[in-house]
């Protein structure tokens, strides 16, 4: 099978190589999916490129990226329903903790993680799906439904921030969206946010309370925990409940711990790679269900094909764009 891979880390350019593999073969527990289409996530380009938080360098000599694919179920291993032969799904987790991902035709993978991609739903959607619309779903719903609350989400153009927009608005929040002004706005509208406001006006929190009638906010999904901390302290509700699940522009943000304690703040760090079973299954069931019912918009950016993976990681680097970045298999 074709396949892209790295031995070191670098540039996309310098590193990405692409060739030929042996096709795996699905063992106890496993299903091989013939991938159609392979999503490219911020955490598999800072892997690529040896900056990732949390670790770095080569944790195994070759490495094929990307945890998000769809593809079809081709073969099943033992202890798996050969009913699930010829099945549409969406896969997450394809590279974590693992040596070989999306970025090929074909993966071998856990069963349950392996998830029935609803008729019509076109692969390009299915592989922007796993780490983006897994992580907003439990940022919002990971710890009970959000009808009738106030929900701040934080980046709410960015590609989990607007899947967040959405899952808040399905369960019947309002929501209100921080953004940059103009298409990254845009973006969190089209969503169905309530207000949009623009991330960097100096008296944003004076701007998030007015967009909710003088109250404080029930709960915010944060995707830059370091730069909001204190904007976050300032308009969360006592016992409110704040979701982080990034920093990247302040690595070691300084707390506001004191404004947080005296609200009796939740604070909780996200990471969907570590959710537990329980989690998990709630999180991907929301995400099948909205997308089976047609109520889900999953944005995409660009598509390119295997050979260009290397410009779909520039795309992933640059923050401007507009959605998820796919490698389409298939081409």
């Amino acid at each position: 099978m074709k396949a892209v891979w790295y031995t070191r880390t670098g540039a996309a350019e310098e590193v990405l190589d692409l060739g030929e593999m042996p096709t795996p073969t699905p063992g106890e527990g496993e299903v091989l999916v013939r991938l159609a289409a392979s999503g490219v996530n911020p955490s598999d380009v800072k892997l690529r490129a040896g900056k990732r938080a949390g670790g770095s360098g080569m944790p195994y000599p070759r490495i094929v990226p990307h945890s998000d694919g769809a593809g079809v179920i081709e073969a099943v291993g033992p202890g798996v329903d050969p009913a699930r032969l010829g099945q549409r799904v969406w896969v997450w987790n394809g590279q974590w903790q693992r040596a070989f991902g999306t970025a090929a035709e074909a993966i071998a993978i856990a069963a349950d993680k392996a998830v029935p991609l609803p008729d019509g739903v076109p692969f390009a959607v299915g592989a922007g799906l796993g780490i983006p619309a897994i992580t907003a779903s439990h940022c919002v719903l990971g710890d009970g439904p959000v009808e009738g609350q106030t929900v701040l989400v934080s980046g709410g153009g960015g590609v989990v921030g607007r899947l967040a927009v959405q899952f808040a608005k399905l369960d019947g929040a309002m929501v209100i969206a921080t953004a940059r002004p103009g298409a990254a706005a845009d973006r969190a509208w089209s969503a169905g946010a309530d207000a949009v406001l623009d991330h960097t006006a100096p008296d944003l929190a004076e701007r998030i309370l007015g967009a909710n009638g003088g109250r404080p906010v029930d709960r915010i999904v944060e995707v830059e925990f370091g730069v909001n901390a204190d904007t976050d302290a300032a308009v969360i509700k006592p016992r409110g409940r704040i979701v982080a699940y990034g920093s990247a522009l302040d690595l070691r943000p300084e707390m506001p711990f004191y404004p947080l304690m005296f609200k009796g703040v939740n604070l909780e760090l996200a990471l969907m790679y570590l959710l537990d079973p329980f989690e998990l299954e709630a999180a991907i069931g929301r995400v099948t269900a909205e997308l089976a019912a047609g109520r889900l918009d999953v944005a995409l950016h660009a598509t390119y094909p295997l050979a260009e993976c290397a410009a779909a990681h520039r795309a992933v680097e640059d923050a401007s764009r507009s959605g998820g970045v796919i490698v389409m298999l298939d081409d």
